[in-house]
């Protein structure tokens, strides 16, 4: 999966997500705001009930669901109606009584919820206690319904979320996929020009001959064009629909790990760098796409050349199971902070060891082709004590040819003044 379809997938399930929390926030708000009401409509319910047992209930008569107790002269008495057990609440009376304040309960016993309202009636107390146990299981109803009706919001939610979400997200993917092949196509038609410069500037140069140093800088410059130029049409194409992509084909990794490290063996010997290779001698065919490839280790071994000082040291080896293949690329250069390793396959990061190394995409667009290739890219170092990058790509079973065994590498080493 490229990087843009990354992006792409993430907005979507972002969009996707706010959505459907808007939805639940906003069934939530309902049910909270309809819960409250009913709550607050009982408790008024209850309250009127209480207060007119308590001013003008009595003992023989009581609507249903509600007691009367009056206690006079030390004596109580609920007439032919007595109350649940438990009842009535003595110590409430006692306390009135006394202090002829009047006093609101609730207790919970024997399976439901009774409201208890207690205060002065002539020269007495009468205590009336209501039992609450079918506004109890309307509630329980409520928040049943509640919830069944939350479930089927949110698979709603959800099912809107995702329709609004690529709804939403097709026109930047339509936009994506123009900018795209515009990348492509101009990337494309620049690569002839560049090349044609490059190359009257070589000419050029050849024929000044000892005063060239401006061509040389021309020369440099028209070569970071094209480099730049190649890494854009590499991105753009990575990052196209698997319909325009080109095909996977079994590209042989150590085979593409001998010729990068032979094709470096000039600057390495000039730098007074030696360079290690070591691979199986039987070919670690992946499927990918072999240009793609060869830029991965390429651009590994290019970075690791170009942050290790004279006399350094960098080993290429290549691992291989029956089911991945491990591509370690290791330099005795000046390394980097580890903290620095979350940005450093950012496209055009220069972390502060970054001086001198070339403009471009570099080793993001690394990590895009090894992605690409369903495989993975981690690096480790510490400063002072080198870099390690490591690729990991699934493999092939091997397919034995003629033109494979002619070109099994083993262990190659190129050192300085060869």
């Amino acid at each position: 999966m490229s990087f843009e379809d990354t992006m792409l997938r993430r907005a979507r399930v972002r969009v996707s997500m706010l959505v459907g929390l808007t939805i639940t926030a906003l069934l939530a708000l309902g049910a909270a705001i309809s819960y409250a009401t009913l709550l607050h409509s009982q408790h008024e319910q209850i309250e009127r009930e209480l207060t007119y047992g308590a001013v003008n209930g009595t003992i023989d008569g009581p609507p249903g669901c509600n007691w009367i107790i009056l206690y006079e002269g030390g004596t109580i008495d609920s007439g032919r109606n007595p109350p649940p057990p438990g009842f009535p609440l003595r110590s409430a009376i006692d306390a009135v009584a006394l202090d002829r304040q009047v006093r609101s309960d609730k207790v919970d016993r024997n399976g439901t919820t009774y409201y208890v309202r207690t205060q002065p009636r002539g020269t007495g107390v009468v205590q009336a206690v209501f039992d609450a146990r079918f506004q109890v299981s309307d509630r329980r109803h409520l928040l049943a319904a509640f919830l069944l009706a939350a479930i089927v919001g949110l698979a709603a939610a959800a099912l809107t979320g995702i329709t609004v979400g690529r709804r939403a997200v097709a026109p930047l993917a339509e936009a994506l996929g123009r900018q795209r092949r515009f990348v492509a196509d101009a990337s494309h038609e620049l690569r002839t020009p560049i090349a044609q410069v490059h190359t009257r500037a070589q000419i050029l140069a050849r024929r000044a001959g000892a005063d060239r140093a401006d061509y040389d800088r021309l020369i440099e410059t028209t070569g970071r064009l094209g480099e730049i130029v190649d890494e854009l049409l590499l991105s753009a194409r990575l990052a196209a629909t698997p319909a325009e992509r080109q095909p996977s084909e079994p590209v042989n990794l150590a085979r593409l790990a001998a010729e990068a490290v032979d094709c470096e063996a000039d600057r390495a010997a000039e730098q007074g760098v030696q360079v290690h290779l070591t691979v199986p001698d039987t070919p670690v065919l992946v499927p990918g796409v072999a240009s793609a490839l060869r830029r991965v280790v390429g651009e590994l071994l290019a970075n690791a050349l170009t942050h290790t000082p004279a006399g350094g040291r960098i080993d290429v080896a290549l691992r291989a199971s029956r089911r991945s293949a491990e591509l370690v690329v290791t330099d005795s250069g000046a390394g980097f902070d580890p903290a620095d390793v979350k940005h450093l396959f950012d496209r055009f990061h220069r972390g502060a060891g970054a001086k001198g190394r070339r403009f471009g995409l570099g080793l993001a667009l690394l990590r895009e082709v090894v992605t690409s290739h369903g495989g993975t890219i981690s690096t480790d170092s510490r400063p002072g004590a080198g870099a390690t990058f490591t690729v990991c790509l699934p493999t092939i079973p091997p397919r034995t040819s003629a033109a494979e065994t002619d070109q099994r590498p083993g262990l190659m080493s190129i050192k300085p003044g060869r």
